[in-house]
């Protein structure tokens, strides 16, 4: 019984446990891996992703999926930049985030409401703001002028702590409490696991999975918008792999692409794995393509023993 047990805990936590077993290999090394300066890095360098990715988490839940993050996010940082030239910086960064959300709303129309193959309509969506973005700046990066918007996102409370890890903890926090503690989320879990029962319910089916893409542009838009204040700059190329790196994190971390299942506490650790694991090649100085390979062996070795692990509980049932 006990042996199943742990089993079972190394099956839900297989994220968890990358997580402590790179850190754990890093002891035998001689790095500064585990100053903390680095440990904030580390943290500071996912907060992005983070927050893009709590946003489709919602998505992903509901039966749903969105590539358009990508474009959305760039879109967005690029729209503050312009904005700026003429409006308070918070009055920007609120119609960018906005734009986010109207993104959103325009694919949870025409996927929910018009029965669209969301996977298509996501991926011609990103299309469409990835060319929206070069023609606005020209494809070439374009800078932000002012020390108050790139201190938002290069900023530090205390002189230690990154504004970036307490914006991220904040959107996390959030987003827990809305799948956590709220009826809307509850409906969030019942309409991916079982569409039709959730329907035959009573379930605002419809309603309910359109508004996860738009709090999914949301939360991608204001990605953007800390994304380009970190670097100072926007350009269209930024969210080239935003989709794919945020996507795997999410699979990794635990939350199903059949919907139904998963947290953004899961998401958090999934990305937290790839964060690590960049981390720790880079203070070993490991060749760059090494890392790639490195990278996709680790995310197919968790993907296949979570696949051998459902298959288990299947024939146990």
């Amino acid at each position: 019984m006990k042996k199943k047990s742990i089993l079972r805990f190394a099956s839900n936590q297989k994220a968890l446990i990358a997580v402590l077993a790179m850190m754990f290999l890093m002891l035998f090394f001689p790095t500064n891996f585990y100053s903390v300066f680095n440990l904030m890095e580390l943290m500071n360098s996912a907060s992005i992703l983070m927050i893009v990715a709590f946003g489709i988490t919602i998505v992903i839940i509901a039966g749903g999926i969105d590539l358009s993050i990508g474009g959305t996010l760039v879109i967005a940082g690029i729209l503050t930049i312009k904005l700026m030239a003429f409006l308070p910086i918070w009055l920007a960064i609120v119609l960018a985030v906005l734009t986010g959300g109207l993104i959103g709303a325009i694919n949870g129309y025409i996927i929910v409401y018009q029965k669209t193959e969301p996977l298509v309509v996501t991926l011609g969506m990103s299309l469409v703001l990835t060319g929206l973005a070069q023609q606005l700046t020209d494809a070439h990066p374009l800078p932000a002028e002012g020390l108050k918007f790139m201190m938002i996102g290069n900023g530090r409370v205390a002189g230690h702590i990154p504004n970036l890890i307490l914006i991220m903890l904040v959107i996390f926090a959030i987003f827990f409490y809305l799948l956590r503690f709220t009826s809307y989320g509850r409906n969030m879990y019942a309409i991916g696991g079982n569409y039709e029962v959730a329907e035959y319910s009573g379930i605002d089916v419809l309603k309910i999975q359109a508004s996860a893409y738009v709090l999914c542009g949301l939360a991608a838009a204001f990605g953007g918008v800390m994304l380009s204040s970190k670097l100072n700059s926007g350009s269209s190329i930024y969210g080239d792999t935003t989709a794919l790196t945020v996507i795997s994190g999410i699979v990794v971390g635990g939350t199903s692409l059949a919907g139904g299942v998963g947290s953004v506490t899961k998401t958090m650790l999934g990305l937290l794995v790839f964060a690590v694991m960049q981390n720790a090649m880079n203070m070993l100085g490991l060749d760059s393509y090494l890392q790639i390979i490195l990278r996709g062996v680790v995310m197919v070795a968790i993907l296949s023993l979570d696949s051998y692990s459902r298959k288990r509980k299947r024939e146990l049932v």
